[in-house]
């Protein structure tokens, strides 16, 4: 039985994510989508906020697992007993980074390969940040993210959380 992990912040969940979970379940038995608790980092969305939305998108995929969990991601990947850690790449300019974290596991776990899946072009552009700061000026991100997740950023936004005033992203 083949089994692999994908971890990642989801903050919040995209379809660009969705493709790789989709396709990364087709190519394993068992997938683990991780919602990583990285207390260095300032989400909009809670660790258990997080995982409900990926449950929700992930729903339909049988063999797919959700679940969070903290420290290093090799150790969480030996822990269920994972050959393969799953990684999305958008961009030349996240292979570089991506490289490195790759190159760091396999030292760390030599055992636990990491495969990358390049993501769907309709999907390349698409970030959990850029979609955070379209939301955030009252744009519309529903076809880059599941209806549970436009809501939940729609109702986030409007409560005040974070809603800034006027202007476009990458301003």
């Amino acid at each position: 039985m083949s089994v692999a992990v994908y971890p990642g912040s989801f903050d919040p969940v995209t379809f660009g994510h969705l493709d790789i979970i989709t396709r990364a379940a087709a190519l394993f038995d068992t997938l683990y989508v991780a919602v990583l608790q990285n207390p260095s980092k300032q989400p909009l969305f809670s660790v258990e906020e997080r995982l409900a939305m990926l449950q929700e998108a992930c729903r339909p995929l049988s063999n797919v697992r959700c679940e969070t969990f903290s420290g290093l991601v090799v150790d969480y990947a030996r822990s269920r007993h994972a050959i393969a850690i799953v990684r999305g790449l958008r961009a030349v300019s996240d292979f570089e980074y991506e490289f490195v974290m790759a190159t760091m596991n396999r030292n760390l776990e030599s055992r636990i390969d990491t495969v990358f899946i390049v993501t769907s072009s309709e999907y390349a552009f698409i970030s959990s940040s850029l979609i955070k700061e379209v939301a955030r000026f009252g744009g519309d991100v529903g076809r880059w993210v599941p209806p549970g997740v436009a809501e939940r950023l729609r109702s986030r936004f409007s409560a005040g959380d974070g809603a800034g005033g006027a202007g476009s992203p990458q301003e």
